[in-house]
């Protein structure tokens, strides 16, 4: 594995809708999922994101900062999560997010990272 990519998990409106014990199950799900990538070796970090409301957006224009609590999209889906991994290439990154629960309640959105060379 000589690869990393950034899985980012999206999750549909309607998981707001689903019945008071799947999400649960889903949580049990991905840790389950999670301690399986990091058994082999291909979890590198993996989050879930506090809601949209909680963050603040950063602009800097002019060399004037703003600061705003407006993540300037209204959707109705949202961020809710990261994983980092290594992979072979994009396809083992693929299969890799296709098992992971949040793919059936939105999408994962898997993109290579571009190494920066600090030498």
């Amino acid at each position: 594995m000589n690869s990393r990519y950034l899985c980012l998990v999206y999750e549909e409106a309607k998981i707001d809708a689903l019945p008071e014990r799947e999400p649960a199950a889903i949580a049990i799900e991905n840790l389950a999922y999670l301690a399986e990538l990091e058994q082999s070796g291909h979890c590198v970090a993996a989050a879930r994101l506090q809601p949209g409301e909680t963050a603040a957006t950063v602009r800097v224009r002019d060399g004037s900062v703003f600061i705003s609590s407006d993540t300037g999209v209204e959707t109705k889906e949202r961020l809710a999560a990261f994983y980092l991994i290594n992979a072979w290439d994009l396809n083992d990154a693929i299969r890799i997010a296709a098992k992971m629960p949040g793919a059936r309640l939105g999408w994962i959105d898997v993109r290579p990272l571009e190494e920066c060379d600090s030498g």
